[in-house]
């Protein structure tokens, strides 16, 4: 019986890690949302020529969202600059909330690309459960590197994977 069970557990942390390593061939998936003043558009439109993408899943009652926002603010220019990067910061408020998202995106002076995602539709398909949820993309719009929550500092781990998406390193 314990080797059964150690059997088991040996692979569900095997299936496990194998099913990790494939999010390195994720993509956007195309789903449509809306930009800030209500308009749809679709996901397969993202892109950077080439550079990386910061995919930032984001809701305003989220105070840790709204931290990583901020501190990735007050760099943003010098990333831009430095490894040609772009940030999408997506709102998962529902409908009632997404008429807030705009005033706080001006009010902040956040100078990223916002969309609305109020059905959940591309959360669900990105299979995002907490927030802040970051994904990073390589020069092929795949998914290379994620992570949920935010710690003060954070932003400075997030742009050394930057830095190496930009430079076509391989992120482990």
């Amino acid at each position: 019986m314990k080797n059964t069970i150690i059997l088991i557990s040996i692979l569900f942390i095997g299936i496990s890690l194998k099913a990790q390593e494939g999010i390195t061939t994720q993509t956007i998936p195309p789903v449509d949302i809306k930009t800030l003043n209500g308009e749809i558009f679709n996901t397969s439109a993202i892109d950077n020529e080439g550079k990386p993408i910061i995919i930032s899943f984001f809701a305003l009652w989220c105070k840790p969202c709204l931290r990583e926002l901020t501190a990735i603010n007050d760099v943003y220019t010098d990333w831009q600059e430095e490894t040609g990067v772009k940030l999408v910061a997506i709102s998962i408020d529902d409908a009632r909330s997404t008429a807030n998202v705009k005033p706080t995106v001006d009010g902040n002076g956040w100078e990223y690309e916002f969309y609305c995602d109020p059905n959940g539709d591309l959360k669900r398909a990105m299979g995002v459960n907490m927030i802040p949820h970051v994904f990073i993309l390589d020069s092929n719009k795949k998914v290379v590197y994620q992570h949920t929550s935010y710690a003060e500092g954070g932003e400075n781990e997030l742009y050394e994977v930057v830095k190496k998406v930009a430079a076509g390193e391989s992120i482990k």
